[in-house]
C-alpha cells in the first residue's frame, strides 16, 4: 500500500431473437459510416462507441432509451420516409411521452434515490425452458433458451443515465447481473431448488432493457477490454461482446443491395470442437455443425454445411472484416465450468475443408490476431504455467516473503527497477486486537449437525445473518452488509461448514510486484470471480493517538469509516425481485476500529488504492462479538483476471474530510489512472 504525496456448444445456433432487433454497425475503417435498424423495433439500451455525454464532449450519453415505433413511424420507414422522432440536444432520440402506469404487468416503484421504475408483479413471468439441458457443455445437443412472453418492454432502467463512459456501463451491467444471480441461488438454495440461476437472471436484465452495446457492430465492444473474463455466456450477450447465447459464431446479415451475405463478427472457442488453440497469435477454428445425425445412432455422421455461421466466417475471408476472439479455459473451481476470455481482434487468413475424427466433412478457418494489442490468453497461459512451474516465473526477488505461511508462496517480485524489497515487516495471518481474544464477548453457537444448510430455521448463525447463509455453497458472499456472522467455536458444525469462509485462509497464488508509479502493489495468478474472498486486513489495531504519532510516512493504515459508492451499488437490485429497497445503513455502519499494517501484516498491506476499484471490505465476526472490531476481509466487486492489480477505495477527497481512512492524514496525489479518479485521497 505505497502512496506518495501530493493514483459450449458451438454446433447449435438458438432460433430466439433477443428482445431487441439487432442491427449492424459498421466502423469506419471498413468503409461505413451508417447504422442500419431493422424496422421492427429501436434498440432500447444503447452505449456510445464515442464514450461520455455530450456536455463533456463524447457525442451521445451512454445509454438512451427508444419505445417501439408506432404503425405510423413503421409505415413511413417502409416508405422510405424519416422516422417523426426528433433528436435532442445531446444527441439522443425522444418520442411521445409514454404513461409508466399503462402496463398491467409492471407496478411503478420510487426507490430511495428518488428514481421511478418498472418492477413485474411476479417473476413467474420469465419462463426458462431448460428442461433439454445438458450440464456438461459440449456433451450433447443442448437446446437451452431464455423465452418471455410478449409485452411491451420497460421504459426506465436501473443503470444510472449519470455514467460518464462505456466502460463503467458494462462494469454496472455486468454487476447487476451477478448480484441477481447470487441472490436467486441463494433463495433457490434455500428452497431446494436446482433452477439455473444464471438464466433467470440474464432473464431478468434482459425483460428490463438493462443491456449494453444491443446494435451489432464490427471490430471493439465499447466498455469491454481484451483480457476481460467472463464466467457465463449470458454475461457476453448483456454488454454486446456476443449476442449468441449459446452458439459459438455470431454474425450480422446486413440489408443492402451489395452486401446480402452474412459477416461474421464474433466466435468463441470452448473446447466442444477440435480447435488448434496452442499459440496465442493463431487460431484453427471448426466450423458449426455436423457430428452425430442421431443422439440414438453414434455411428451416423453428417458434413457441416457451408450456412449461417460457417457461411459468415468464408465471407469474412473475402471482406476482410475484424472478428472478435473470446478463447476459454476450464474453471478448476467447478466440475463442467469454463472461463471465457476476450482475446481481442483476428482476421480469417485461410479455409478448408477436412475430416474430423467422427469421420465426417468440417471448415477449418485460420484466424491470426491483429498486431499492437493487449495480451489476452498468452497472459492466461503464462500464470498457468507459472503456478505448475514457480521457477519459470522471472524477475522474482523473493520466492515467498510469507515464509511458508500461506497456503501458496507469495512471490516478491520486480520488473521495473532496482527497488530490492519493502521495508521490513513481520508477516502474520492474525489481527493483534489491544485486549486479548478470550476477554471479549463471545459469539453465540448454533446446533447444526456437521454443516449448517440454507433453509434452516433453527440455525442461530443463519438467524444473525437476516435468515439466510452470507455465502453460496460455493463460497461466494451473496451481497455486502454492515457485518457478517460466521460460525465460531462454539457452534457444532465442522470446519467444512459453508458459513467459515473465511476462517479458512488464503487460496490464491498472490504476487507482490513493483508498479511504475505507486510503489509496491498485489495481484493473483489465478482468475477471481466475483464475490470471491480474497485475503484479510492483517496488522494491530492501534487508537487514534497512536496513528497521529506514525505521521505521514506511514502509509500502511486501514480505517473503517468509509465506504466507496461502488460498493454500495455492488449489492442485487431489489427491485427486480420485487423486494424493497436496501437502506444505506444495511449496507455499511462507520467503525473506529483502526488497523496498522506497518510493522505486522500480510499481502493485503500492498494493496493500492484505486477510485475505481475492483475489491472491497466487509466487515466479519467469527471470534468475538464485539461489534466495533470486526475482522476486515475484502472480497472481488467483479470478475478479476490473472494479473490485474487489486485495488479498494481508501477514502473520500479533501471536500469530505469526515469520511476517511484517516481523517487527520493529509490529502494524497492520486495517480489510480480511473477515468473517475477523484485527483486526491487520504
Amino acid at each position: 500500500m505505497e502512496a506518495q504525496p501530493v493514483s459450449s456448444q458451438e454446433d447449435v445456433v438458438l432460433d430466439a431473437k433477443p428482445l431487441r432487433s439487432l442491427a449492424p454497425m459498421f466502423p469506419a475503417p471498413y468503409g461505413f459510416n451508417t447504422t442500419f435498424t431493422s424496422f421492427g423495433s429501436a434498440p432500447a439500451v444503447c452505449v456510445s462507441p464515442f464514450g461520455g455525454s455530450s456536455s463533456s464532449g463524447g457525442g451521445f450519453p451512454p445509454f438512451f432509451f427508444s419505445p417501439e415505433p408506432t404503425n405510423r413511424q413503421k409505415g413511413a420507414a417502409s416508405a422510405g420516409r424519416a422516422s417523426n422522432r426528433t433528436p435532442a440536444a445531446n444527441g439522443s432520440y425522444h418520442s411521445d411521452q409514454i404513461n409508466l402506469e399503462d402496463d398491467p404487468d409492471y407496478t411503478i416503484h420510487t426507490t430511495t434515490s428518488g428514481r421511478k421504475i418498472k418492477r413485474p408483479k411476479t417473476l413467474k413471468k420469465y419462463k426458462i425452458d431448460d428442461s433439454d439441458s445438458e450440464s456438461a457443455e459440449g456433451s450433447g445437443k443442448r437446446k437451452s433458451q431464455i423465452r418471455r412472453k410478449s409485452k411491451k418492454a420497460p421504459e426506465l432502467a436501473l443503470i444510472p443515465s449519470s455514467l460518464l463512459d462505456a466502460r463503467n456501463s458494462a462494469e454496472e451491467i455486468l454487476m447487476t447481473f451477478d448480484a441477481l444471480r447470487r441472490k436467486i441461488l441463494q433463495l433457490d438454495e434455500a428452497n431446494d431448488s436446482s433452477k439455473r440461476s444464471y438464466l433467470r437472471a440474464g432473464a431478468i436484465m434482459m425483460s428490463n432493457d438493462l443491456r449494453a452495446n444491443i446494435v451489432k457492430r464490427i471490430g471493439p465492444v465499447p466498455g469491454v477490454e481484451i483480457g476481460d473474463i467472463f464466467y457465463f455466456r449470458i454475461e457476453m450477450c448483456l454488454v454486446g461482446l456476443h449476442a449468441q447465447i449459446m452458439g459459438g459464431i455470431d454474425y450480422m446479415l446486413p440489408r443492402l443491395s451489395d452486401m446480402d451475405e452474412p459477416l461474421a463478427i464474433s466466435i468463441v472457442s470452448a473446447g466442444g470442437y477440435e480447435n488448434d488453440e496452442g499459440d496465442t497469435n493463431i487460431l484453427i477454428y471448426t466450423g458449426q455443425g455436423g457430428g452425430c445425425s442421431s443422439k440414438y445412432d453414434k455411428n451416423q455422421v453428417v458434413d457441416q454445411k457451408l450456412e449461417r455461421g460457417n457461411l459468415a466466417l468464408e465471407r469474412s475471408l473475402h471482406r476482410g472484416n475484424l472478428v472478435r476472439v473470446i478463447r476459454s479455459a476450464k474453471d478448476m473451481n467447478l466440475i463442467n465450468g469454463r472461463i471465457y476470455i476476450y482475446d481481442g481482434l483476428y482476421k480469417i487468413q485461410e479455409t478448408w475443408v477436412e475430416k474430423a475424427k467422427a469421420g465426417n466433412n468440417v471448415f477449418k478457418y485460420k484466424l491470426f490476431r491483429e498486431l499492437e494489442q493487449p495480451e489476452g490468453i498468452a497472459v492466461w497461459k503464462n500464470t498457468e504455467k507459472w503456478k505448475a512451474n514457480p521457477s519459470s516465473r522471472g524477475g522474482v526477488i523473493l520466492p515467498d516473503i510469507s515464509s511458508g505461511i500461506e497456503t501458496f508462496p507469495v512471490f516478491l517480485v520486480n520488473e521495473v527497477d532496482n527497488e530490492k524489497g519493502p521495508s521490513h515487516f513481520t508477516y502474520a495471518t492474525k489481527v493483534k486486537y489491544l485486549n486479548p481474544i478470550n476477554s471479549m464477548r463471545p459469539l453465540p453457537g448454533c446446533r447444526c449437525i456437521s454443516v449448517c444448510l440454507p433453509g434452516d430455521a433453527s440455525c442461530s448463525c443463519a438467524q444473525q445473518n437476516g435468515g439466510n447463509l452470507p455465502y453460496c455453497a460455493n463460497g461466494f458472499v451473496v451481497s455486502r452488509k454492515h457485518v457478517l456472522y460466521e460460525c465460531n467455536s462454539l457452534c457444532s458444525c465442522s470446519v467444512n461448514c459453508r458459513n467459515r469462509v473465511t476462517q479458512k485462509g488464503v487460496n490464491l497464488h498472490f504476487e507482490v510486484f513493483r508498479t511504475r508509479d505507486r510503489g509496491w502493489g498485489l495481484r493473483s495468478w489465478d482468475p477471481i470471480r466475483a464475490g470471491t474472498f480474497i485475503c484479510e486486513y492483517v496488522g494491530e489495531v492501534v487508537d487514534k493517538i497512536k496513528v497521529n504519532d506514525f505521521g505521514e510516512d506511514d502509509h500502511y493504515i486501514f480505517q473503517g469509516n468509509y465506504i466507496d459508492e461502488k460498493t454500495l451499488k455492488w449489492n442485487h437490485g431489489p427491485e427486480l425481485l420485487g423486494e424493497p429497497s436496501i437502506n444505506e445503513s444495511d449496507v455499511f455502519k462507520p467503525l473506529p476500529i483502526i488497523i496498522s499494517s506497518r510493522n505486522v501484516g500480510n499481502v493485503a498491506r500492498f494493496m493500492n488504492h484505486s477510485c475505481s476499484p475492483n475489491v472491497f471490505w466487509q466487515p466479519v465476526l467469527h471470534d468475538h462479538n464485539e461489534g466495533d472490531y470486526p475482522h476486515i476481509m475484502f472480497f472481488a466487486m467483479k470478475h478479476i483476471p490473472p494479473l490485474m492489480e487489486l485495488t479498494f477505495d481508501y477514502g473520500l477527497n479533501i471536500e469530505n474530510a469526515v469520511w476517511n481512512v484517516a481523517g487527520t492524514r493529509q490529502p494524497k496525489k492520486c495517480l489510480c489512472g480511473s477515468p473517475k479518479c477523484r485527483g486526491f485521497f487520504r
